[in-house]
């Protein structure tokens, strides 16, 4: 990358036709960014930003900016006919628990329709030679289970949103064995993240924005489960895998063809009030009180194995939970003073990855 003198992913990335879906989301703009700073011809599709602000528009990507719904066959067709790319990252969804329960069909058909529309686009377009699908650390049908799921776990879901995601997989594995089995077809693959977290989500229902939210005004965060545990990763840790996925599934590894656990440290699955008691060390004024309010059914426990991905890619997380919680505190930080560092950020994960010996990082 630029100024750091070191080849990522191969280099598989720079000039190489790229269209997300997703793009104006929290994990799709990061996505972008480090696509862009990759060198990436990139096309995005997506709604346009769901929140104000929206750290899409803060950022300065060099990319064509489509807005269309992934439920639009006709306008997917299209956007593909206009990027002709050669991998599709697919992030757009309906992706908060809480909300899936207020409206249970946007979820079904943006997280389920959403996705065969992508898939049914890139099989009509023969330049497509990869096709990465995001879902959920949520697709397991969770047991409570004290150790971690694995990619060959039963898929399931309590609520609308994890169902859904369940499905979408279900989808994917469809299209692989029933369109994508041929020479020449792409090689698709589906990643599955934990607890997501990073500056620039300004989503609703969720921890860290809504921590975010209650210190900038002076109140007590109110919560729901303090005691359930998640397994929380920087966003940039997540979107390593996904990009290594997509190097390999370009350089035709058709093993790569499959699914895919990309989650944190299993010192990292920690309880909500946990992460809270970290995040006082950034935001000394954090104050919190649990929720009286009767809560509709979230998993209390869930632990991702992401054994699968360190075998087979050499993945493994960069940051762990206490550098992952300073830097989403710092970026907040920085851009309610008019800064958005997400570049820099970028950056710095880069370096703490070509010193920790990541093989998706040369000299």
């Amino acid at each position: 990358m630029e100024g750091l003198g070191v080849k990522l992913f191969d280099d598989v990335y720079a000039g190489r036709r790229v269209l997300l879906t997703g793009h104006t989301g929290f994990k799709g703009s990061w996505l972008a960014q480090w696509l862009g700073q990759l060198g990436a011809t990139l096309t995005g599709f997506a709604l346009p930003p769901a929140t104000t602000p929206s750290h899409w528009q803060l950022l300065d990507v060099p990319a064509t900016d489509l807005r269309g719904d992934v439920r639009d066959l006709s306008a997917l067709d299209a956007a593909l006919a206009r990027a002709q790319p050669e991998i599709v990252f697919h992030l757009a969804a309906q992706p908060l628990v809480r909300r899936s329960y207020r409206d249970p069909l946007e979820s079904w058909s943006t997280n389920v329709m959403g996705t065969a529309n992508v898939l049914e686009a890139c099989r009509r377009h023969r330049g497509v030679r990869a096709v990465v699908v995001v879902t959920t650390d949520k697709v397991y049908a969770n047991q409570e289970w004290a150790w971690g799921y694995r990619e060959n776990d039963r898929l399931g879901g309590h609520d609308p949103y994890s169902a859904s995601k369940a499905a979408a997989e279900l989808v994917a594995a469809s299209y692989r064995q029933g369109f994508f089995g041929h020479d020449g077809a792409p090689l698709l693959a589906t990643a599955r993240a934990g607890n997501v977290i990073g500056g620039g989500d300004w989503s609703e229902d969720r921890l860290i924005p809504d921590l975010v939210r209650a210190t900038s005004r002076g109140d007590s965060l109110e919560i729901r489960s303090p005691r359930a545990t998640r397994p929380w990763q920087h966003v940039l840790d997540c979107l390593a895998g996904y990009l290594l996925l997509g190097q390999r599934l370009l350089q035709g590894d058709d093993a790569c063809a499959t699914a895919w656990n990309f989650g944190p440290a299993a010192e990292d699955n920690r309880t909500v009030a946990s992460v809270l008691h970290l995040m006082q060390a950034h935001w000394p004024q954090l104050a919190w009180h649990v929720s009286a309010a009767a809560q509709p059914h979230e998993a209390s426990l869930l632990y991702l194995d992401s054994s699968f991905a360190r075998a087979r890619l050499g993945w493994q997380p960069v940051w762990n939970l206490a550098q992952a919680l300073a830097a989403t505190a710092q970026w907040y930080r920085a851009q309610a003073d008019g800064d958005a560092p997400t570049r820099r950020q970028v950056d710095a994960f880069v370096a703490a990855a070509a010193a920790a010996g990541m093989n998706w990082v040369a000299s």
